[in-house]
């Protein structure tokens, strides 16, 4: 195998980690969200963009307002989840760009001076850093349990503002019991590479 990275750690992060449906009560810290976020911050984005935004849910107020807006079968999971973030994009993220990319500063206003490009260009990033995100998650031995099925307009007017699009809900903690669903298939190698 051609893998720098040891059997175990992609096991963790990969082949052995699962979407979690249900968790302990075991708290999650500050400071692991906070190791969390210093590790993927690294992650590749376009012009070091970095347009995810992190929306930590963790007081019962909170929590029942983030509920009313969860989709029937994933409110049981946000309920009980130690902790619960929402991922957004940020799409005025190029306010930041001087700061982010200062050896190219005009970039803000060469790419990103019109609403829709910073639209897309928030979207795509942001997902790549939720991914990252999931992966920070599982590298701090915790669960994650990411869901899309919410009402996003809610959520966007409860938690965020018109610059902000929520991407996805994350429960994290560390796996209950019965947590996972069996593993699902995988496409195989061939079926997703060609080369030319």
């Amino acid at each position: 195998m051609s893998l720098v990275l040891d059997s175990a750690a992609q096991d963790l992060l990969f082949r052995e980690a699962r979407t979690a449906n249900t968790f302990t009560d075991e708290p999650v810290t500050d400071e692991q969200v906070q190791a969390i976020y210093d590790l993927v911050k690294f992650g590749p984005t376009a012009f070091n963009q970095s347009p995810l935004r992190v929306v930590l849910v963790r007081s019962a107020e909170g929590r029942e307002r983030l509920v009313q807006h969860m989709a029937e079968g994933n409110r049981p999971k946000t309920s009980t989840a130690p902790l619960v973030a929402i991922l957004a994009a940020d799409n005025e993220f190029h306010e930041e760009l001087p700061a982010l990319l200062p050896h190219f500063p005009q970039a803000k206003d060469m790419f990103f001076a019109e609403r829709p490009a910073r639209e897309s260009a928030a979207g795509l990033n942001a997902a790549l850093q939720a991914a990252y995100f999931i992966i920070g998650v599982r590298a701090a031995g915790l669960a994650a349990g990411p869901m899309t099925g919410y009402d996003a307009a809610g959520i966007q007017k409860e938690f965020l503002d018109d610059d902000h699009a929520p991407l996805m809900v994350i429960n994290i903690g560390k796996p209950g019991e019965d947590a996972w669903f069996p593993r699902s298939p995988r496409l195989s190698f061939n079926e997703v590479v060609t080369t030319v």
